[in-house]
């Protein structure tokens, strides 16, 4: 399973932080990236706690072809796309996609990709939507399941799902 992190935080010229998510995913689909299943879209205070707006964030998982590296390498151009200026780490965005798993890669390139993404086990915005899509997937270094780890972030986490009317 092939597992991507979405969020925002800022709109875009797509719109709306959500919107801008939206149209990320089709993005992909129109890059040739089978959008296998999605979750719901979700709402979480930034990390570390800012004043910056509140997120939306999705999990998908994806069918590709593509290797891990130039998987990422599309979705840094995507972001780029979407008006998103890499800048000071947790600075709020206009897209975020997140490579957070690719199979059960195991990869750790000092200043390059790390899979799995090695702050996915830290954050409910992607544990809470990975164990709506697929709560049996089992993390490759933990070997927990994602509804396992979901189970195990604290609950004062504020993270949670968007109503499937707004925008």
């Amino acid at each position: 399973m092939i597992l991507i992190g979405v969020g925002a935080n800022l709109p875009s010229l797509r719109g709306s932080p959500r919107a801008t998510c939206e149209a990320a995913l089709i993005e992909l689909e129109r890059r040739d990236i089978a959008i296998a299943r999605k979750s719901r879209w979700y709402e979480s205070a930034p990390i570390p706690p800012s004043d910056q707006p509140w997120f939306v964030n999705g999990v998908a998982a994806v069918v590709t072809a593509l290797s891990p590296h130039a998987l990422l390498t599309l979705l840094h151009d995507i972001e780029r796309a979407f008006g998103r200026v890499r800048g000071a780490p947790n600075a709020a965005r206009t897209l975020d996609l997140d490579l957070l798993a690719y199979h059960d890669t195991v990869l750790a390139e000092p200043g390059g990709l790390i899979l799995p993404h090695p702050r996915m086990m830290e954050r409910a915005f992607v544990l809470l939507p990975l164990a709506e899509i697929a709560p049996e997937w089992r993390h490759p270094v933990a070997r927990a399941t994602a509804a396992d780890l979901a189970g195990r972030l604290p609950k004062t986490w504020e993270c949670r799902p968007i109503a499937s009317t707004s925008t």
